[in-house]
């Protein structure tokens, strides 16, 4: 049983080299210069004006989150709906659930109050 996992663990260690091998050249090669006018912050190539830093509200990252989920839901019900014909009864039913914990998720974002625009 073991043995069987042979190929996977390859295949793991190669990749975590293939993932780490870049990293250690380039920390090896890279030129060790640090230059002040590279470091400093710039918009559109023009010096910042007033503080470089902008605090950013998680609100917006989790209705871009939600915004997300209701994306994927409908790129999953795409092709539910396309062959809705053939599939028959048993489709409905696991699409309903799949609607229905979506809703549920819903809710419980909603009754958080992760929904409110603040």
């Amino acid at each position: 049983m073991v043995a069987s996992f042979g190929p996977v663990a390859l295949a793991a260690v190669i990749a975590t080299v293939f993932g780490l091998l870049p990293l250690a050249i380039s920390a090896l090669l890279a030129p060790r210069r640090p230059n002040v006018v590279k470091n400093s912050p710039y918009e559109c190539g023009v010096e910042t004006i007033g503080p470089t830093n902008v605090q950013f509200k998680s609100h917006f990252y989790l209705y871009a989150l939600i915004f997300v989920i209701f994306d994927v839901e409908a790129l999953f019900l795409f092709p539910w709906a396309v062959t809705y014909t053939q599939l028959g009864l048993y489709a409905l039913i696991e699409v309903g659930i799949f609607i229905g914990l979506l809703l549920v998720g819903y809710a419980y974002a909603w009754r958080k109050g992760a929904l409110e625009w603040v």
